[in-house]
C-alpha cells in the first residue's frame, strides 16, 4: 500500500510578512467603504477590488515577474488567500485566473498566450471561468462530448459547458474539450484551450440558484473559432493537464472557508461564555479548521517544488468539504434560531441561511467526493 503525509513545518517569515501586509490591505479598503464582509467572498464578483487588489500586488504571486508577477512562494500566496477569505473580500473577479488558469498557462501555453493574457491577470484586469463540465456527464471528465475540430492554423469547437461559474462576466474559459478518440482508458483525445469569451460563436445562459442568484451558466460553442496559440499543452494532452489544475483547484483554503463568515457569526453569537455543549463544538470546529490549514498549507509546498499533489489534493478537499457541510448543522443546534436571507440587523441568521441553501453545492464544485475517494484510493494503491 501507498502512503502519503503533509508535512507540519512553520510558514516562512516572509509568508508571515505578506499576512501583515494583507491585513494592512484589507482593513484600508473597509475603512474606504469599498466592501463588507461577504459570505460568499471568492464567488462574490468585484471587478474594481480585483484592480485594487492586482496593483497592490497581491495577484499573480507565483508568476514570475517577466509577465507580471511577483516571483512569490506558493505559502507567500497561500497566507494571502487565507486572509482574503476570512476578510470576506469581494475576489471573484480574479480568483480562478490566479488560482489555476494563470499557473496553468505559465506551465503549458504558449508564448503568444502567456505575453498576451498573464500580465492582465496579475493587473487584475482579467477574469477566467472553468469549461470543465458538461451536461450528462457529471464529474467524468473522460465523457467530454464537446468537440475541436482543426481548420488552417485554429480550431472550431461545437458542444457546451455547464455550472460555469461566472460565465457571463469573465473574459476567458479554460476549456477540455475532446480533439481524438478516447482510446482503451477513456482519457486520451482531450485538449484544453482557451476561449475568449467575447469572440463570436460563444453563447451564454444563466442557471439561477434556489435563492435566485445569478452564479452560474451554461455555455454553447457554435463554430466557435479558436487560434492554435490558444491551445494549452499539446493536442490530447488534456487528461493530465487538467488532473494537474484540478491540484490547484481542489487544495486551497477556499475548499473549507467558503462558510467562514458564519462560524465567525456564529461565536460571536454565542458569546464570550458559551455553554459546555458550545464550548466542545465550537473547540471542535477551531480544531478541525487549524488542521485543515495545515494540510492546505503542506499541499502548497509541494506545489512550489514542481510536484502535482493529486491525492493529497483530493484528500484536503474531501475533508474540507465535510466541514464546510458540518458548520452550517452544527450552528443550528447551538444556536437555535429560524435561517434566514433578509433577517436585517441579525447577522447570525442571514449567514446561516445563506450558507444553509449553498451547502449542498459545497461536495459537488470540483469534483464529487465520490469521484475524490476513487482518487485517493487509487493513490493509496486500494483500487
Amino acid at each position: 500500500m501507498h502512503s502519503f503525509r503533509f508535512s507540519a513545518e512553520p510558514l516562512p517569515p516572509e509568508a508571515e510578512a505578506a499576512r501583515a501586509s494583507v491585513r494592512a490591505f484589507l482593513d484600508a479598503e473597509r475603512a474606504d467603504g469599498h466592501f463588507v464582509p461577504h459570505r460568499t467572498s471568492w464567488t462574490t464578483f468585484d471587478a474594481a477590488f480585483s484592480r485594487r487588489a492586482g496593483a497592490a500586488g497581491f495577484i499573480g504571486l507565483t508568476l514570475p515577474e517577466a509577465y507580471g508577477g511577483h516571483a512569490r512562494s506558493g505559502l507567500v500566496r497561500f497566507v494571502v488567500t487565507e486572509e482574503m477569505l476570512a476578510a470576506g473580500a469581494p475576489c471573484g473577479a480574479h480568483w480562478i485566473a490566479d488560482r489555476q488558469s494563470g499557473p496553468q498557462i505559465l506551465r503549458h501555453g504558449t508564448e503568444a498566450a502567456k505575453r498576451a493574457i498573464l500580465p492582465r491577470i496579475c493587473s487584475g484586469e482579467c477574469a477566467f471561468g472553468i469549461g470543465m463540465s458538461e451536461p450528462n456527464s457529471g464529474s467524468d471528465l473522460a465523457a467530454v462530448r464537446t468537440r475541436a475540430v482543426r481548420d488552417g492554423d485554429g480550431w472550431v469547437i461545437n458542444g457546451s459547458k455547464i455550472w460555469t461559474t461566472n460565465a457571463h462576466q469573465v473574459d476567458y474559459l479554460l476549456a477540455l474539450v475532446r480533439t481524438g478518440e478516447p482510446g482503451p482508458d477513456r482519457h486520451g483525445g482531450l485538449t484544453q484551450f482557451i476561449v475568449d469569451m467575447a469572440a463570436p460563436g460563444v453563447t451564454v445562459r444563466p442557471i439561477l440558484d434556489l435563492s435566485g442568484h445569478h452564479e452560474f451558466n451554461e455555455v454553447f460553442f457554435t463554430d466557435h473559432r479558436v487560434p492554435d496559440a490558444m491551445r494549452v499543452g499539446a493536442e490530447g494532452a488534456g487528461w493530465g493537464l487538467v488532473t494537474e489544475e484540478l491540484a490547484f483547484e481542489r487544495s486551497g483554503p477556499d475548499r473549507f472557508l467558503s462558510d467562514y463568515r458564519l462560524l465567525v457569526e456564529l461565536v460571536d453569537r454565542i458569546g464570550p461564555e458559551p455553554d459546555r455543549f458550545q464550548a466542545v463544538e465550537t473547540g471542535r470546529m477551531v480544531a478541525q479548521l487549524t488542521a485543515l490549514l495545515g494540510m492546505s498549507a503542506s499541499v502548497a509546498r509541494l506545489l512550489d517544488r514542481g510536484i502535482v499533489p493529486s491525492v493529497a489534493a483530493a484528500l484536503v478537499k474531501d475533508v474540507g468539504n465535510g466541514f464546510e457541510r458540518a458548520v452550517p448543522e452544527i450552528a443550528r443546534r447551538l444556536v437555535p434560531v429560524e435561517p434566514s436571507l433578509a433577517a436585517q440587523g441579525d447577522a447570525f441568521r442571514e449567514a446561516l441561511g445563506g450558507v444553509t441553501l449553498r451547502a449542498p453545492s459545497f461536495t459537488l464544485r470540483g469534483g464529487t467526493r465520490e469521484v475524490l475517494r476513487g482518487v485517493i484510493a487509487r493513490g493509496l494503491g486500494l483500487r
